[in-house]
């Protein structure tokens, strides 16, 4: 951490030289997720098409609030969720809306699921895995849900949802005459990477009759590209998707994306009427189908990046993302670590001795010893201990790296 320049105006405007330092000071101070060694979380380098799009984006001072504060991009923004929705699968009728970050897509998908459901019990239960993101935790508090309306479920061995488990709760849930509000499944969790079973639970919930959210945060890009769309195969029965692009595709923050099955949802649970607004030409105002009012366009920079890109682009992202984790965790030494199984492009793993607390300084000690190298892992808690994590979505992380990475890893001492 570095100090900061001063934080209120002076008496008199600064300068241009004067603020272009104050710039400086504040860069200097910021992480950066271009750093070949930046491998701890879930921040790609920017694309530079995605950056200047956000600069004509502040530029243009649109307002997706209404279509005719936003003329163009409003149609921009619908045709570009319709895409999304057709190369994942989703069919006719459906369509979804930009958010700032995967915790407002999640909460709008719960609303929206709430608006639908067809019951006037005031206390739904909301089901997800024990694995699942805090966005969920967070949303049933935000909707003012009863304090046992979000119910955990264990994960089986390769970290994805229990489906016995859920079976068994929705019984439970039936036979006390109580709705279950929506069963959230997650397409890539932020420890593991895993990814809950989900053409059987698409299967399971549309015979329980539930709406089926999926957070697809982390993996739902993994479905733009015929080589890795099987990652998320029944996905496309899901009656509602959160799907982050800033996690992986170089998007600038934030660039997340709701997605239903059914558009007509989020009218329904979001339209309150602008009557100082005209009535847009296309199919609804921007602020009409979410929680956010007043909203840049944030649709550019993702429509910027995503053609920047191509689909030659989006597939080598996502393959050598892939092709690193699984590099990675091959140079790890067996016989020392334990990897937590998952699918996507991040893995977590701790030394295979000692019992927790021994395990905690370990990845505490060796976190800082890699830092001092070049190298940023994140050190999440599972379980019941703390292990480290990498994300492998960085390009710039070469394979020298990488050998150099778990090679010091492998070296480390064990924990006292």
């Amino acid at each position: 951490m570095r100090p900061l320049p001063d934080v209120a105006p002076g008496l008199d405007g600064a300068s241009i030289e004067s603020l272009l330092s104050d710039l400086q000071q504040v860069m200097d101070g910021a992480y950066q997720p271009s750093h070949p060694g930046a491998l701890a979380h879930l921040d790609p380098p920017p694309l530079t098409a995605s950056i200047a799009a956000e600069m004509v984006c502040a530029g243009l001072n649109n307002n997706l609030l209404a279509e005719e504060l936003s003329p163009g991009l409003t149609g921009l923004e619908h045709d570009l969720c319709r895409w999304f929705c057709h190369r994942i699968g989703l069919p006719a009728g459906s369509g979804g809306v930009l958010a700032s970050g995967g915790t407002l897509s999640n909460l709008m998908a719960l609303v929206a699921a709430r608006a639908a459901l067809k019951t006037s019990h005031r206390d739904p239960v909301l089901l997800c895995s024990q694995d699942a993101h805090v966005s969920i935790n967070k949303a049933a508090k935000v909707m003012g849900l009863a304090d046992d309306a979000l119910q955990t479920l264990p994960v089986a061995a390769d970290g994805g949802l229990c489906l016995e488990a859920l079976a068994k709760r929705l019984r439970a849930l039936q036979a006390a005459g109580r709705p279950c509000l929506a069963v959230v499944a997650t397409a890539g969790t932020t420890v593991r990477g895993a990814i809950d079973p989900l053409s059987d639970l698409a299967t399971l919930c549309r015979d329980a009759g539930v709406w089926l959210h999926v957070d697809a945060a982390i993996g739902g890009v993994f479905a733009l590209t015929a080589r890795h769309a099987s990652l998320m195969d029944g996905m496309e029965s899901a009656d509602s998707i959160t799907l982050n692009p800033q996690k992986l595709l170089g998007i600038t923050k934030a660039s997340s994306l709701l997605l239903l099955r059914d558009r007509t949802h989020l009218r329904q649970a979001f339209s309150t009427g602008l009557p100082y607004m005209e009535a847009p030409r296309g199919m609804d105002h921007g602020g009409e189908i979410g929680l956010q009012g007043t909203r840049p366009a944030e649709i550019l920079k993702l429509w910027l990046g995503l053609r920047q890109l191509g689909e030659a682009g989006i597939e080598a992202t996502l393959s050598g993302a892939l092709q690193r984790r699984t590099a990675f965790a091959a140079q790890l030494d067996p016989e020392k670590f334990t990897l937590l199984a998952g699918e996507l492009h991040l893995l977590a793993f701790h030394y295979k001795h000692g019992d927790a607390a021994a395990a905690g300084r370990w990845s505490e000690d060796t976190r800082q010893m890699l830092l001092s190298h070049g190298y940023m892992l994140s050190r999440p808690f599972y379980g019941d201990r703390f292990c480290l994590k990498a994300v492998f979505g960085n390009p710039h992380t070469t394979a020298q790296h990488l050998s150099d990475l778990s090679g010091r890893l492998n070296k480390s001492l064990a924990p006292a």
